[in-house]
């Protein structure tokens, strides 16, 4: 669904990313050391940083789809929780997701506003929908732009360092709804816990030196000699924590 052409970005005369491409026709984590350019990957995805080479969704240039159209195909999640108002109510924000399918000058349908509640009640946090999103808690927050992106109803939904600020309850809460997510949804997940990768147990994309190396089976990435030599430090058998 997601065709990466030669893709290159750099900020300031610096190369990040060199020469990318890859058929992402299905999930990928997207793994690295910290600063590696993973969410920069992820924003180039979405035409959020300016590249050189070309990316295309479903056979068309990111570039040449009109922002609401591209709204209905992918949602990104970034790793915070960062609004233009902190005041509105979660149900509110949530409502938000829906922009793309509602009609210029027209308020929400009645769908849009269905969406939105069933949405709440399927991460188990309508109790939450009066309250602003400056009153939420780390792991809250997260469910929020979480459910800010399925109500959206986008095929594809890339998640940028979702458990980077959360405790081990929140974050096991979170990663379990992520690997839910890839029933309905194609999931981009970036991280740098390998824990959570592991669990996710997606085809794995490892960024390191600006360049990126692509692993379709999870035993070839998720082993002790391929972890050594991509992280530079000494692994034991790693045990997937969010079961």
């Amino acid at each position: 669904m997601i065709k990466l052409d030669s893709l290159y970005v750099k900020y300031d005369n610096k190369t990040i990313l060199k020469n990318i491409s890859l058929d992402i026709d299905n999930h990928l984590s997207i793994l690295g050391a910290n600063g590696s350019g993973k969410s920069t990957l992820a924003k180039a995805l979405c035409s959020l940083v300016e590249y050189e080479g070309s990316v295309r969704i479903t056979g068309r240039d990111i570039k040449n789809i009109s922002l609401k159209e591209r709204a209905k195909l992918l949602s990104y999640i970034p790793a915070k929780l960062e609004v233009y108002d902190p005041f509105i109510s979660v149900e509110e924000f949530v409502l938000l997701g829906r922009f793309a399918h509602k009609k210029n000058f027209l308020d929400y349908s009645d769908k849009d506003k269905k969406i939105a509640q069933n949405t709440l009640e399927f991460l188990k946090i309508s109790h939450l929908a009066k309250h602003t999103l400056n009153s939420l808690s780390s792991g809250e927050a997260q469910l929020v732009l979480i459910a800010g992106a399925l109500s959206a109803q986008s095929k594809i939904i890339i998640l940028d360092e979702p458990t980077a600020n959360l405790d081990p309850h929140n974050a096991k809460k979170i990663a379990q709804h992520i690997k839910g997510l890839k029933d309905y949804h194609q999931v981009i997940l970036i991280t740098h816990d390998l824990h959570l990768a592991a669990f996710i147990d997606s085809p794995t994309l490892f960024i390191k030196d600006s360049d990126a190396t692509y692993f379709a089976e999870k035993k070839k990435f998720f082993n002790n000699s391929t972890l050594q030599e991509l992280y530079g430090v000494e692994f034991n058998d790693l045990a997937v924590r969010y079961e």
